[in-house]
């Protein structure tokens, strides 16, 4: 099993620093290579540039109240998302759909359905409970 991990190309796992303006300010990213590609196909999918859309991601996730210090690490999430949203269905293999053109909460909304019926029954009670709470 490890053999199709270990022999792929070290490129794959080996970090790149990218420098990069974020709001105006001279900044780096420090990704593995494999992360690279991937951020760059999902800008390509919205006819972004990789600065553009990391510039975005940061912008967003800032707005949206997430810890700065964990960047890096919400990149590698959002790489590893896309294919995991790829694989399930929720984005369409043709690169030629931007990914702005879909339903956001409706895809979300999917993911948590999908997540709960995973749940065993006492979590999924309090997971209702809890969202009921907050709504």
């Amino acid at each position: 099993m490890c053999r199709l991990f270990i022999g792929a190309e070290p490129g794959l796992w080996e970090p790149q620093t990218r420098s990069m303006r974020l709001e105006g300010i001279s900044t780096s990213v420090r990704l593995e290579g494999f992360f690279w590609t991937v951020l760059e196909e999902i800008g390509k999918r919205d006819d972004l540039s990789l600065s553009q859309l990391v510039a975005k991601l940061s912008r967003e996730c800032a707005e949206a109240g997430h810890d700065p210090a964990n960047f890096a690490s919400f990149l590698r999430v959002c790489c590893a998302r896309y294919q995991v949203l790829q694989l399930a269905g929720e984005i369409p293999a043709a690169r030629d759909v931007a990914i702005c053109s879909l339903d956001a909460e409706q895809i979300l909304e999917r993911e948590r359905i999908r997540h709960a019926a995973k749940l065993p029954v006492a979590q999924r009670q309090l997971a209702g409970a809890a969202s009921a709470a907050t709504s």
